[in-house]
């Protein structure tokens, strides 16, 4: 079954997508009994309610990220998926590229030595045009920047480097108005943090960041060497280590293959690449397993908490103009 705002809508994705079903309300297809697990990707303002009435069905739940609108919707949410005790998914897609979890990987076995620093930035252009008509994205139904391109960066930083202690933030509303309403949240915004290994990081979210069409980017710098991501180049790592001979030394791509996670299902040559969709299929996939064969998953609520409790932050520091701990 699928649900849209409308049954016209409804009706017009079930065609599209060979459903069986469509409704309008979405109490109808948490209740049927005919499905087995619901996947939330409405406005964020509408996650807590789905998520809750989905565990209390004893239905697992895959929902699109943020978790919630509120640090409060996520710590709800999260408590509900844990004591439920059925598989709970968020969707930060971007970490599951088979070069981002090469990374991570890497960084976990020591690589890069003492890793020191962070940089990451999530960038994109799609409302640099003042005359962009205002979307829901730029209403109270969403946190705006912070609320919708940061969390997936953030992410990547938590998975990467670990838990954050301490951070400040800024963020501003570059176009005030657009056709269709006034714009009540921010456009961009950059936080200066610090992890709980000491390292250094800055981060910089924008949805008006002229000619960047998808800028998930990051670049992490170690004792021994630095590594860098750019999801416009998915299937590249570029790596330095600071060893042998000096004339010799810089950066070094490596495409992605079969030696790296999750990509030999999609295909066995290495430097063919994979795509945004199989990103997707992979988070699919594990919510699937997880359901079916009670197979580990990640990202899991837990993981969309600790994400929201970063943004609040961030908000928070906005407000006061100064730093702020999250211990």
């Amino acid at each position: 079954m699928i649900c849209a705002r409308t049954n016209t809508t409804a009706e017009k994705y079930r065609k599209a997508y060979g459903f069986k079903t469509a409704t309008s309300d979405w109490n109808v297809l948490v209740k049927d009994p005919a499905v087995e697990a619901i996947v939330i990707a409405t406005p964020q303002t509408e996650h807590r309610d789905i998520a809750l009435a989905a565990f209390a069905e004893g239905k697992p739940v895959f929902c699109e990220k943020p978790l919630g609108s509120s640090l409060e919707d996520a710590r709800i949410m999260t408590d509900a998926a844990e004591a439920s005790g059925l598989p709970n998914m968020v969707g930060f897609n971007y970490i599951r590229t088979p070069a981002s979890q090469f990374v991570r990987r890497y960084l976990a076995n020591g690589e890069l030595g003492k890793v020191t620093w962070f940089r990451g930035e999530h960038t994109e252009d799609f409302l640099s045009d003042p005359q962009t008509p205002a979307s829901w994205r730029c209403t109270s139904m969403s946190n705006g920047t912070l609320g919708d391109l940061a969390p997936h960066m953030i992410n990547a930083a938590l998975a990467l480097m670990g838990p954050i202690r301490s951070l400040m933030c800024e963020y501003e509303t570059v176009h005030e108005k657009r056709p269709g309403g006034r714009v009540s949240n921010d456009d961009h915004a950059q936080i200066m943090c610090r992890f709980d290994s000491g390292a250094m990081g800055h981060m910089y979210f924008s949805r008006v960041a002229t000619g960047r069409k998808m800028g998930y980017a990051y670049e992490i710098h170690g004792t021994k060497g630095s590594v860098r991501f750019d999801q416009e180049d998915q299937n590249s790592v570029w790596l330095y280590r600071s060893e042998g001979p000096e004339a010799e030394r810089g950066f070094k791509q490596i495409l992605t293959g079969p030696a790296h996670p999750d990509y030999e299902p999609f295909c066995q040559g290495p430097g063919h690449g994979t795509g945004y969709q199989d990103q997707i299929i992979i988070e699919a996939r594990d919510f699937l397993l997880a359901i079916e064969k009670n197979k580990s998953y990640w990202p899991s609520f837990q993981d969309g908490l600790q994400v929201s409790k970063v943004v609040d932050a961030a908000l928070h520091s906005g407000e006061k103009g100064s730093w702020v701990n999250l211990a």
